[in-house]
């Protein structure tokens, strides 16, 4: 029986409700018409601008309970002509009333909705709008048809204002946003609340918020008399993190702010989020965890010519920062910040401090405290303190020059001083700068070098902008170094551009490995040899930003072949040359000294201006180290001997320590003691006239001679070796060797006495030797390559010798003839042994 009963009221009820909807759709239908001409002749009353509209109709059902005139397709043209584009466009328009306003036949509009559509607003740089679309309320204002509007809702519109005289620009997508709207003569009061995405906000073409859901709930009042917007405690949520905004924006004549903002639940990143890319990406990727809070004023005027109070304070507790690709963790950070632009609201009173800034990284504490203030000449005051290990401190902030490090590092620093003073002139005396940093087990990999920097340890004491070196050890490779002393302009050199350091230091070194100083990134080993499959290459550059001055002590030394011990001297650098008054090392049994500068301005020009003196130095062990000088013909097997030499030379190199030969020149006073020529090929083609056994192991105790080096080839004037040999003790030589390893050679054998002259000889043809009261000589000549010479007789040098030999007899015999004594000449320098150096 009850379940008849509900039934029967169940069907009622709904016959009751179709019978109303009919009634209800009956009445839309009858006055369809009329509504629609109201609506249109009261928007058109209000509008100004040109509106297309593809079509209006009333319907019950769209919006039900409410009665809703939908117009579709609607195009509103701004109020500027030179914009083509419209103001606003909608694919869809709802404007709402109730269905009571029906029967009593006055309308009003009480809501708004506006779905896929768009709204663009400009302002011209000449401050002209678009937006003057609407006429001002008249009198005449209807009485059967009007607007009073109590809500608006967008869905899924784009809203974009674009100000081109302040250069900002704002792009939002509404997804779905409310207003209640509470319109009086004298005010608006609005709350919004909904979802939007904000794809930018470009202010001087930097983004703000870009590509950010934002959910708002705002509550505000505009004064419409007082032309001033009063906002009550409102809230803007971005993910997790949530601001809040409360004051007033007057604008009846220059904008007047007085606002107040606070961040809650925010971290380094929805921080970070919210700011321009160019200022955030190289923090970009770090994340943060803990209490990270903000909160300020924005009071006073704000205009073309002056700028409200902007005062702000921020900090953290307990937090920590940490990077994903770094594996590393800063933590239990703590820090109370703070940001004002000053008494004058601008960049000359502006001022930012971080005050205890303390945490642990790694469990090494480090702490520090920061003032930086006006903004437009700035100030700097900072000290700072820590315990760092290295390599974690790399891991959370790479440096780009550095592959890798490790070891552990105490650093103490104060600075304080005006920035733009330091960067004009970093010696500046008002520059307060102190500090110290210790190393210990220090290692350090960087790119510009093959070879790690190990072990490094020692003390650098600052004060003002130069640094002081105690005990600063450590390895490059399988080199070593220990450097006491002063560098100058430390801290200009380390953060400014194109500043110079100045190094004045004790160096001494138990082993320097010159292969792998000078070794170009990549071309060694570790253990500094030569990578498989590939020539050592060097690559010797010199910073123009570099000088010193080192009193060197170095035990042992290599470079190639060539190794010393005991090397002293002083080394100096300035202005890209190096150079020196006085190295002096033991090499190959004696000693070598030898000054001299390297200009290096020219990278691929290298030029070394060297005085050498050698003294008891072993020839064969020379050829050897200095690798037969590039030559294969005469070598290290071949020529023994003790050598004391005075040289003078001009060398030449490229980038990569390659000679350029065509540039070479030196000047050589050689002298070779208890000499032995063994087995060398062109004395063993002399055997017609020697014993071959003999001239397999020439020996001479003494040959000195002056040679030079000029235009790819090696002058040697005529100089006679007093040798072992029986036939031909003392053989005159001379001639030319040229860095293609071109020979022309002359040789001068006296023969026996008493020898008989042969009219032909079977290796050099006809002999004609003319004894002008002396021994007989037999010139030869030897010219070719290395691998194909050839040994001849030198006729054209007998007969020079022949005529000077028989002018020679003709003056002695008519001085005789006339009584005379003739005098002693002195020696003259033929033409071809003068070499102008």
């Amino acid at each position: 029986m009850k379940k008849k009963v509900f039934y029967r009221i169940l069907i009622y009820s709904v016959a009751g409700l179709l019978l109303l909807s009919a009634l209800a759709g009956s009445m839309v239908y009858v006055y369809k018409d009329k509504i629609i001409q109201l609506f249109v002749a009261e928007a058109n009353r209000h509008l100004k601008a040109k509106v297309e509209v593809g079509k209006i109709d009333l319907s019950l059902w769209e919006k039900f309970p409410q009665v809703a005139i939908t117009v579709q397709n609607v195009k509103i043209s701004g109020s500027l002509p030179e914009i083509t584009e419209p103001l606003a466009t909608g694919k869809q328009l709802y404007f709402t009333f109730n269905l009571k306003d029906v029967l009593s036949g006055k309308y009003e509009v009480r809501e708004f909705s506006l779905e896929n559509g768009q709204i663009l607003v400009r302002v011209q740089p000449d401050g002209a709008v678009n937006y003057h679309v609407f006429e001002p309320d008249t009198a005449s204002s209807s009485e059967a048809f009007k607007f009073d509007l109590e809500k608006i809702t967008l869905k899924n519109v784009l809203l974009e204002y674009d100000d081109r005289q302040l250069d900002q620009t704002y792009q939002t997508d509404a997804k779905e946003l409310v207003a209640a709207l509470k319109i009086s003569p004298e005010k608006i009061a609005i709350h919004a609340e909904g979802q939007t995405h904000i794809h930018n906000i470009l202010i001087n073409k930097s983004a703000y918020f870009k590509g950010k859901d934002v959910v708002l709930n705002t509550h505000l009042d505009i004064l419409r008399l007082e032309e001033k917007v009063v906002i009550a405690p409102s809230e803007v949520k971005v993910g997790q993190a949530s601001y809040t905004v409360n004051g007033s924006v007057a604008y009846k004549n220059e904008t007047e702010l007085d606002l107040k903002l606070h961040g809650r639940n925010t971290n380094i990143q929805s921080l970070l989020s919210l700011l321009p890319q160019k200022f955030t990406k190289p923090l970009s990727k770090y994340q943060s965890q803990g209490n990270v809070y903000f909160k300020g004023v924005v009071n006073g005027t704000a205009s073309g010519r002056k700028s409200p109070l902007i005062a702000f304070e921020f900090g953290c507790k307990n937090a920590s920062f940490y990077h994903p690709d770094y594996k590393e963790k800063l933590e239990n950070i703590s820090l109370e910040g703070s940001f004002s632009n000053g008494k004058k609201h601008n960049l000359q009173t502006s001022v930012l401090e971080l005050k205890n800034l303390k945490g642990t990284l790694r469990g090494r504490p480090f702490s520090a405290n920061l003032v930086y203030s006006n903004f437009a000449n700035p100030d700097l005051k900072l000290d700072a303190k820590a315990d760092l290990d290295i390599a974690h401190v790399l891991a959370l902030f790479p440096q780009e020059q550095v592959k890798s490090g490790s070891g552990n590092a105490q650093v103490q620093f104060a600075f304080a001083g005006n920035l733009n003073a330091f960067r004009a002139k970093p010696a500046n005396q008002t520059l307060k700068a102190s500090g110290d940093l210790h190393l210990k087990n220090a290692n350090l990999h960087l790119k510009q070098y093959a070879q790690p920097f190990k072990n490094l340890n020692g003390t650098f004491l600052l004060r003002k902008n130069d640094v002081a070196v105690s005990d600063f050890s450590g390895q490059l490779g399988s080199s070593d170094f220990t450097l006491n002393g002063y560098f100058k302009n430390m801290l200009g050199w380390l953060l400014l551009d194109n500043q110079s350091l100045f190094v004045q230091a004790d160096f001494d070194a138990a082993f320097l490995n010159f292969d792998e100083l000078l070794a170009a990134t990549g071309s060694t080993s570790e253990a500094g040899k030569p990578a498989a499959g590939q020539e050592a290459e060097y690559n010797l550059v010199v910073s123009p930003n570099l000088d010193f001055n080192l009193n060197a002590k170095v035990k042992k030394l290599q470079f190639r072949r060539f190794k010393s011990k005991n090397v002293t001297g002083t080394v100096r650098l300035k202005d890209q040359v190096v150079s020196s008054p006085n190295i002096a090392l033991s090499i190959i049994g004696g000693r070598f000294s030898v000054k001299g500068s390297l200009d290096a301005r020219s990278r691929n020009n290298l030029k070394a201006s060297t005085s050498t003196w050698v003294e008891d130095i072993r020839v064969d062990s020379l050829l050897y180290v200095f690798e037969n000088f590039g030559q294969n013909f005469l070598q290290q097997r071949h020529l023994k001997g003790e050598l004391t030499a005075n040289i003078q030379s001009d060398l030449y190199f490229d980038k990569h320590l390659n000679p350029l030969v065509d540039k070479m020149e030196a000047d050589i006073n050689a002298t070779l003691v208890n000499g032995q020529l063994v087995y060398f090929e062109p004395m063993q083609k002399l055997s017609a006239f020697a014993d071959r056994n003999e001239l397999a192991n020439l020996r001479f105790s003494e040959l000195t001679n002056h040679f030079w080096i000029q235009n790819r080839t090696v002058y040697i004037p005529e100089m006679e070796i007093r040798s072992n040999v029986s036939r031909a003790s003392v053989i005159g030589i001379s001639g030319t060797h040229t860095f293609d390893q071109q020979m022309d050679y002359k040789f001068r054998i006296p023969l026996a006495k008493g020898e008989k002259k042969r009219d032909k000889d079977e290796r050099f043809g006809n002999v004609e030797v003319v004894q002008a009261g002396g021994p007989a000589n037999l010139f030869l000549t030897l010219k070719g390559s290395e691998n194909n010479y050839k040994i001849a007789y030198d006729q054209e040098r007998v007969k020079t010798k022949l005529k000077d030999d028989l002018r020679k007899e003709k003056q002695e015999f008519v001085d005789a003839l006339k009584g005379k004594k003739e005098p002693e000449k002195a020696v003259e320098v033929k033409e071809g042994e003068y070499f102008n150096f």
